[in-house]
């Protein structure tokens, strides 16, 4: 035990500083494969998988072979389970509240699991696999919908396979490199749920300590105002679900064309969404703002193509594009608050995206934008001079003459 504890000593404080002081659980664990190699415990593979707080990925996994160094994947959200997972020595452990599984790679152990038959084709010798809970020990573990934790497995090609002082080693080690790994996950499901729940800019912001309430800068930038059409006849007939679906599939062309060009969503509204471009001069703000919408007509025109084949619901949408000195901030109650815009340039954009019906296009920016886009990338064509309501100085509007625009037919879907 004397050599357990000396050669656990040299490895356990250097995992406390990692999960302290590093971001990568990818380099952490190439590093920590490494030094177990070099401490002479005969490591050919190593597997670990950890849950994902994210709205598209369960899990993340970690891969490492003493020849290919590290690799990961992510984990897609599934409705069922895989079979691959159902017949894996992890889906075990957690079915069976197990700690350990160890095999040597003969008898029932390869008729029960085929990554074990995979793994002694390829030359190794024994394997090993552990789960550690970052949860309660009363709670449960769920194989199909895991809690916290990690599940790591070791795999050797020694000619013995792993000593008992090296798989006493490893037990000794696991405990410090969960801690570790929970650290670093933690930081990263913040950033995760925020990015998502508020937006990339924002999320980053709150995330560094802009979370004062009242505290907000002054910045220049371009604000969107996006809105589907007709959404509220299509709430009235469609169910529950495909109502949600369909939101999905469009909010989803939506972000990815503002997100493509530098912009961030700042929120969702109802079938709408309030969208910033901040690049660094109003310039780019609007040049990638019109780059954007341009994107965003081309992928709307093409899925709603598609979606009339597939005798799916569709819907039109709508754009207002303005620009101007806003407030950038956290506003709300001591208990609750919003990453958000305010100001005059923000009220003009919701009076602008008022003006759609009237003047019956989709696209509508005003002549700050206009007068910003140095280039003849957009065919820019004026709508004439307006006074909006609530402003005090009539603002002349634009459009974006596209010739290979034109959309299905989507009268049954128009507003009344």
């Amino acid at each position: 035990m004397e050599g357990l504890e000396s050669r656990a000593a040299a490895v356990i404080p250097w995992l406390i500083d990692k999960g302290l002081r590093s971001n990568s659980r990818q380099d952490l664990l190439n590093s920590f494969c490494e030094k177990l190699v070099e401490m002479g415990v005969p490591l050919w593979r190593f597997h670990l998988a950890q849950r994902a707080y994210h709205p598209k990925f369960g899990g993340i996994g970690y891969n490492w072979t003493r020849m290919g160094g590290i690799s990961h994947e992510h984990y897609e959200r599934r409705e069922a389970p895989l079979e691959a997972w159902l017949q894996s020595p992890f889906y075990v452990l957690l079915e069976q509240d197990q700690s350990v599984l160890q095999s040597d790679l003969t008898g029932e152990d390869m008729a029960r699991f085929p990554l074990l038959r995979d793994l002694k084709e390829q030359g190794a010798t024994e394997y090993l696999a552990m789960a550690l809970r970052f949860t309660e020990e009363n709670i449960p573990f769920d194989p199909n919908h895991p809690s916290e934790g990690v599940l790591a497995s070791w795999t050797s090609d020694g000619a013995a396979g792993f000593s008992p002082e090296d798989k006493a080693l490893i037990k000794a080690l696991y405990p410090a490199l969960g801690l570790a790994l929970k650290s670093m996950s933690n930081r990263q499901m913040a950033i995760d749920l925020l990015q998502t729940y508020l937006g990339r800019d924002p999320g980053q912001r709150v995330l560094s300590g802009e979370f004062q309430r009242g505290s907000s800068s002054e910045i220049d930038a371009v604000i969107g105002l996006f809105d589907l059409k007709g959404f509220t006849s299509l709430a009235g007939e469609l169910p529950g679900p495909r109502l949600i679906d369909t939101l999905n599939d469009y909010f989803g062309i939506a972000v990815a064309a503002t997100q493509a060009h530098g912009g961030n969503i700042l929120k969702f509204m109802g079938d709408g969404m309030l969208v910033m471009f901040n690049l660094g001069s109003i310039e780019r703000d609007a040049q990638a703002a019109l780059d954007a919408a341009a994107e965003l007509s081309r992928s709307i025109r093409l899925r709603n193509a598609e979606r009339l084949a597939q005798e799916l619901p569709v819907t039109d949408w709508t754009l207002a594009l303005h620009a101007g000195k806003i407030l950038y901030g956290n506003i709300g109650a001591e208990n609750r608050l919003d990453f958000t815009v305010i100001g005059p340039a923000v009220n003009q954009t919701a009076r602008i995206a008022g003006m759609h019906r009237s003047v019956g296009q989709n696209l509508i920016f005003s002549s700050v934008l206009q007068r910003a886009v140095k280039n003849d990338t957009h065919d820019m064509v004026s709508l004439g001079r307006y006074m909006l309501r609530g402003v005090t100085e009539p603002i002349d509007l634009f459009t974006v003459y596209r010739p290979d625009g034109v959309a299905p037919d989507l009268a049954p879907y128009a507003e009344d």
